[in-house]
C-alpha cells in the first residue's frame, strides 16, 4: 500500500528530506490521524492510465486529490491511432433510438480523466460516488492552486515508464 517516493513538482525534490521514501499513508499527514486537507497534484508528463488508477486507489481511501494540468497529459501509443480510437468512441449513439443522447462524449481533458477515474471506481454504489466528489480536475492551474506545492507520481511519469520512442 505505499505509493514510492512523493516528488515535488520541480523534480528537484526540495519538499523531501535526502534520501528518505515516503509511503502515501505515512506522508503529509499532520499527527493527528486526519487525513490531509487537499493534495495538488500536477499532471504534466504523466500517463492517462497510470496516474488514473493511482488517484482512484487514493479518493477511495478518502484523500482530497486536485488534478491540475490536465491537458499535458500524455497516452502512450501513435496519435493517429489514438486519434482514430477516440473518434470511434464519439460515434457511439443511443442503442434502440440514435437520435436520442446516448453517450456523453466530454471533449475536455480534465473532463476525459475525470471519466477515466470514473472508469476504475464503482461509482453507482455511495462510497464511489463520495470518492469521485473529493477529485478535482483543471486544465492549467487555477488561482486556489497556484500557489500551492504540486506533487508528482513517480508511478506515473511518462520518463520514468515509457522506453525510449514510444
Amino acid at each position: 500500500r505505499s505509493w514510492g517516493s512523493v516528488r515535488c513538482c520541480c523534480y528537484e525534490g526540495c519538499c523531501l528530506a535526502p534520501n528518505r521514501s515516503f509511503s502515501w499513508h505515512s506522508w503529509p499527514c499532520s499527527g493527528t490521524g486526519k487525513m490531509p486537507k487537499t493534495i495538488v497534484i500536477d499532471a504534466r508528463a504523466h500517463m492517462l492510465g497510470r496516474l488514473a488508477s493511482v488517484v482512484a486507489k487514493q479518493i477511495l481511501s478518502g484523500y482530497q486529490i486536485v488534478i491540475v494540468r490536465c491537458e499535458e497529459i500524455s497516452i502512450s501509443g501513435g496519435l493517429v491511432r489514438q486519434k482514430m480510437k477516440y473518434e470511434r468512441f464519439l460515434r457511439k449513439k443511443h442503442n434502440t433510438n440514435p437520435q436520442r443522447a446516448g453517450v456523453w462524449h466530454y471533449r475536455a481533458p480534465s473532463r476525459i480523466f475525470w471519466r477515466t477515474v470514473r472508469g476504475m471506481v464503482p461509482h453507482k454504489t455511495p462510497r464511489g460516488a463520495a470518492a469521485l466528489e473529493r477529485l478535482k480536475c483543471f486544465e492549467g492551474v487555477p488561482p486556489p492552486y497556484d500557489k500551492v506545492k504540486r506533487l508528482v507520481v513517480p508511478d506515473a511519469l511518462q520518463v520514468l515508464r515509457l522506453q525510449h520512442g514510444h
